[in-house]
């Protein structure tokens, strides 16, 4: 494989998870490096450009023992797993003691093995890189506690819950600058130059077994965050932000590696700018799920540019699941606009089956479901259709529905165009809980004369209109609550 696609699809796997039941189906212990062919071969469905491991660095026995003490916790894992045992506690795969595959899920070398599988398949690798904080037995307070945060015996005595003893030294909790510190980690000094080498470091390595690299929460490292959060302690912020020295180190050894980061509080831009190649866009996922096409659609209003550098989504491992929180119909018409959208886009593992419970992240098992085959079919076939089609890969752009003055519905439409020389695409979207109506005027100028036919791309269904129509005063379109139309055009 060369290079990676221009608006990547990337799957999240929970490693540990999917491992322990590839286990239990199989009668043995599977690792990464014996995955059956055939678990392979579910993971690297058409349409899908990359997988995310998500957890396979080795955790942290420190962070579990203060997992196991923490009442919270317990109650979030009991809440997940009713029939909770201490085995299904494993700690947080973002408590990191060390960027070495666990040997329990088979070490660097089955990692390695897993990256050679995805690649036969034609499937890109991602991999998690947590540059805030490290857990309390990571190597570097001892070796290198300049690029921790550090505090005193004073600090310790006032403040126990944000700050611990370890390797001789005081230091803080991780946190960021909105929530109580967490209790299982320790907090990185994004100001120290060592740190910064370091990360370099780090992020080369990660480099080395994989094709791209997630960074959970990215934006907690920029200057102004950073200061916002720890003042004083941190020392005088550096003249240049921290991924904006870090990242062109990293391209150096490593000029094809894909950057991906989890970003919130309007810091996408910022962190584009910064060297990343895509941001998490939290933002859509919040105006699709709670706020409607009053708010989607000018968000999708945004330069064509910035939009590409985005992963659009409707749920990961720190969302709730997207059929637990919308109803089928929605959860489809939504799973369409991020299919259809310029930018990258994720799925969880899970999604496209319908579960309902998100699994805390410190858990190796999670409750048995049935699948929804109905929706993981739907799931399947979308994905499917956008790749055969190659409609991404052409030039997007925003449509104007247009109705009546006595008919507003054509405000909850949503509709956009993909054009790759000959060929063309449609989607309009009913993004509400109401039938709506209304026109869609297309693009294309050279419609007008000549017949048309208009493609569902996951039924089939064929529509013959008329190219002057079409042009003026478009498509008209009438859709029930959450319906959609995805079609292609031959003129």
């Amino acid at each position: 494989m060369t290079g990676w696609p221009a608006q990547p699809v990337i799957y999240e796997i929970n490693t540990l998870i999917w491992l322990g039941e590839l286990s239990r189906r199989h009668g043995r212990p599977v690792t990464l490096g014996d995955v059956p062919a055939a678990a392979w071969d579910e993971v690297a469905l058409p349409g899908i450009d990359a997988v995310w491991l998500m957890g396979v660095w080795e955790r942290s026995p420190a962070g579990l023992r203060i997992a196991l003490r923490n009442d919270a916790l317990q109650a979030s894992f009991r809440q997940a797993l009713p029939d909770l045992r201490p085995e299904d506690i494993a700690g947080s795969p973002y408590c990191v003691r060390d960027y070495v595959v666990d040997e329990a899920l088979g070490g660097p070398d089955g990692l390695a093995a897993a990256r050679a599988e995805l690649a036969a398949r034609g499937v890109r690798l991602l991999l998690d890189y947590v540059p805030n904080h490290v857990a309390p037995d990571h190597p570097w307070l001892t070796d290198r506690p300049a690029c921790l945060i550090q505090g005193d015996a004073d600090d310790l005595a006032e403040s126990p819950d944000a700050f611990l003893e370890a390797a001789g030294h005081v230091f803080a909790r991780g946190r960021d600058p909105y929530f109580p510190p967490w209790p299982d980690v320790v907090q990185l000094n994004a100001f120290s130059d060592r740190l910064r080498s370091a990360t370099v470091d780090t992020l080369a390595s990660i480099g080395d077994q994989a094709d791209g690299v997630r960074c959970d929460m990215a934006m907690l490292l920029t200057n102004d965050v950073f200061a916002k959060t720890w003042g004083d302690r941190a020392g005088d912020p550096p003249a240049e932000d921290f991924w904006a020295h870090v990242i062109p180190q990293v391209r150096q050894r490593h000029p094809d590696l894909l950057l991906v980061a989890e970003a919130y509080w309007d810091y996408e831009w910022a962190l584009q700018q910064q060297g990343f190649d895509l941001c998490y866009d939290k933002r859509l996922y919040d105006r699709l799920l709670h706020e409607g096409p009053g708010s989607v659609r000018p968000h999708l209003l945004a330069d064509l540019a910035y939009q590409r550098g985005l992963v659009r989504f409707l749920e990961n491992h720190d969302e709730p699941r997207a059929a637990a929180t919308m109803p089928p119909d929605h959860e489809r018409a939504a799973a369409v606009a991020i299919a259809t959208l310029p930018g990258a886009t994720l799925w969880h593992e899970g999604e496209f089956e319908g579960r309902r419970v998100r699994p805390p992240v410190f858990l190796s098992r999670r409750p048995d479901e049935p699948a929804d085959e109905q929706l993981r079919d739907f799931h399947h076939h979308l994905l499917a259709a956008v790749r055969s089609t190659g409609m991404r890969s052409g030039d997007w752009q925003l449509l104007d529905p247009t109705g009546w003055p006595d008919n507003p519905a054509h405000h909850n439409l949503l509709a956009w165009s993909w054009t790759d020389g000959p060929h063309r695409h449609l989607v309009v979207i009913n993004l509400s809980d109401h039938p709506a109506q209304g026109h869609i005027p297309l693009p294309w100028n050279d419609l007008r004369g000549r017949p048309c036919r208009l493609t569902e791309l996951l039924d089939g269904t064929a529509y013959q209109r008329d190219g002057d129509e079409l042009a003026d005063p478009g498509l008209f379109v009438a859709l029930d609550a959450w319906r959609w139309h995805l079609m292609s055009l031959d003129a």
